[in-house]
């Protein structure tokens, strides 16, 4: 029983990188192509946002292939909230006190924010009868 529910959290976590790294590059490409025509706390929103509805669908589908209905629906978007208040005020760190690149600071942002991100998602996701 013991290592059934640790290769189903292995294989849970491998998926979750996978479809976050997908993730990752598509919201990294509406970033830098924000860039071009707004600033980098604009441009990190709206990219942020398309990676919220990405994740769901991923989540739902290709990470965790279960969902608990309504309850995932609403409680995602908050998990991403409290990941996107921690990752803009990373980002804004990085960029104004730090003084490094706007380009890589979505990057430091997903780096330090993902474990909160997989422990949150998989307690949506996975079938209660699995811990």
């Amino acid at each position: 029983m013991i290592l059934t529910r640790l290769a189903w959290r292995k294989g849970d976590f491998i998926r979750f990188l996978l479809s976050g790294g997908l993730n990752t590059a598509l919201t990294y490409a509406i970033y830098l192509l924000l860039l071009n025509v707004c600033g980098y706390t604009a441009g990190y929103t709206v990219a942020y946002v398309a990676g919220i509805v990405f994740a769901y669908i991923m989540n739902r589908c290709y990470v965790f292939k279960h969902h608990r209905g309504l309850k995932s629906i609403i409680w995602l978007p908050l998990v991403y909230f409290f990941q996107y208040s921690a990752s803009i005020a990373i980002v804004w760190c990085w960029v104004e006190i730090l003084d490094f690149s706007t380009r890589s600071a979505p990057l430091v942002a997903i780096a330090i924010t993902l474990p909160m991100t997989y422990g949150l998602s998989r307690r949506l996701f996975r079938p209660r009868d699995i811990t």
